[in-house]
């Protein structure tokens, strides 16, 4: 597989891939997807209806985890526990036979499960996997192997305390976060209070670049965008949104978000030259990143602070946003004004699993609802327009992933395949 770095210039921003791929290559090999968006490849196959009942390619019992499937190569890799670890396990992903698993972490659990919640990446041969306890660990893609490793406990002195701590960061729920490949690094979300919020290693031997920040770690995966002229690695942490300086994790900007029980669990989305974050305290705020003789700077553009989306990540497209709302609704906004265009009620069920993840194929909008329902919409700002609607698994909390007319979708029991397109 080639490697690349690519801009998005067919969109109204300046993200960078994340991970070093070809950007025509249909693939899902990390958090939300190839830039990380939410959005398919751009030679992904449209899906233009959904199957009128569910008729799975292939489906596999696995165990808990609200980690995501990712995919590349025909290879697909999950996280899940059993037996007191928490795994690694790679698939083939046409048939959804295992080709190997990989035990790397003890397992963690509290009242809304157990198992690893963090989404791997594929890059090339190689697995990245972060466990709840803070193992980190980069496995040789063909059979498992450890090529490094990393503890957040054992080297960086990140206690896991689970449901000793007094706050939801993730020293209590666990390392929920991804860590962001650039170039040939990969920066993960330590969490360390004392200068090692953010740590950076080589990306092939696990050495240690360098260390930045003094926040804890939350939920929220990283981003790496090129904003106000700048490479940069925006984080959400539990104490603030800011962005480091690639090259040596230098601070470019910070705002300070300390939000209730410091949840931060949506990621950063980036629109032009701004960055939009979400959580159940601050609503949807958006923060517009400036370069002056002075520096980077960031300001905030707009806020919406009734939309208190807490654990979607919106999707960006057009210049709009598409998320889960904070009414048990399903909603549209203006990604320049913070202005909600539609608001069509249903989604989500309970106070604290008002949850959807949405994908962005083409033109269209594919969502996966907490209580397992997919829906096919239309990518449209001035209505909702609903084009299928199909019950593919139980409730869930991991988000799907879409590679050549496959959707992957996990809840807490099975992993199934379901092929929504074919090339003509």
């Amino acid at each position: 597989m080639k490697t690349y770095l690519f801009f998005l210039r067919t969109l109204p921003l300046a993200l960078l891939a994340a991970v070093n791929f070809n950007a025509g290559a249909d693939e899902w090999p990390q958090w939300r997807g190839p830039f990380r968006t939410g959005h398919a490849a751009s030679d992904a196959l449209q899906v233009t209806a959904l199957p009128t009942e569910l008729s799975p390619v292939w489906r596999i019992k696995v165990g808990g985890g609200f980690s995501a499937p990712v995919v590349a190569g025909n290879k697909l890799v999950y996280l899940d526990e059993h037996d007191g670890s928490e795994y690694a396990h790679v698939l083939d992903a046409s048939t959804g036979k295992e080709l190997w698993k990989q035990a790397y972490a003890q397992v963690f659990q509290d009242e809304w499960g157990a198992g690893p919640r963090s989404t791997p990446i594929i890059e090339e041969n190689r697995v990245y996997a972060l466990a709840c306890n803070g193992e980190f660990r980069c496995l040789d893609l063909a059979d498992g192997k450890t090529i490094w490793q990393t503890s957040f406990e054992g080297d960086f002195g990140v206690k896991f305390l689970g449901s000793k701590a007094n706050e939801g960061t993730a020293s209590r729920r666990g390392n929920n976060g991804s860590g962001v490949i650039y170039r040939e690094t990969i920066t993960l979300p330590v969490g360390n209070t004392h200068g090692a919020s953010l740590v950076c290693f080589n990306k092939l031997n696990g050495k240690v670049l360098w260390k930045s920040q003094n926040d804890e770690a939350a939920y929220s995966s990283f981003m790496v965008a090129n904003l106000a002229g700048a490479d940069q690695i925006v984080a959400f942490t539990a104490d603030s949104l800011l962005a480091v300086k690639p090259a040596d994790g230098s601070l470019l900007w910070r705002v300070p978000l300390k939000t209730d029980a410091k949840r931060h669990a949506a990621s950063p989305v980036i629109f032009e030259e701004t960055v939009m974050v979400n959580s159940q305290t601050i609503g949807l705020v958006c923060e517009r990143i400036s370069q002056d003789s002075g520096g980077f700077k960031a300001t905030e553009a707009w806020a919406n602070k009734p939309l208190k989306i807490n654990l979607a990540t919106p999707v960006e497209l057009g210049g709009f946003l598409y998320s889960q709302g904070v009414n048990k609704d399903y909603v549209c906004v203006d990604a320049r004004t913070g202005k909600v265009k539609w608001s069509e009620p249903g989604f989500g069920r309970g106070d604290k699993k008002d949850c959807s993840f949405t994908i962005v194929v083409q033109k269209s909008l594919l969502i996966l609802t907490y209580d397992g329902q997919l829906l096919l919409i239309a990518a449209d700002p001035s209505k909702y327009k609903e084009l299928g609607r199909l019950q593919v698994c139980g409730n869930t909390w991991n988000h799907p992933a879409y590679s050549h007319g496959r959707l992957f979708v996990r809840d807490g029991r099975e992993l199934l395949c379901l092929q929504l397109a074919s090339a003509r």
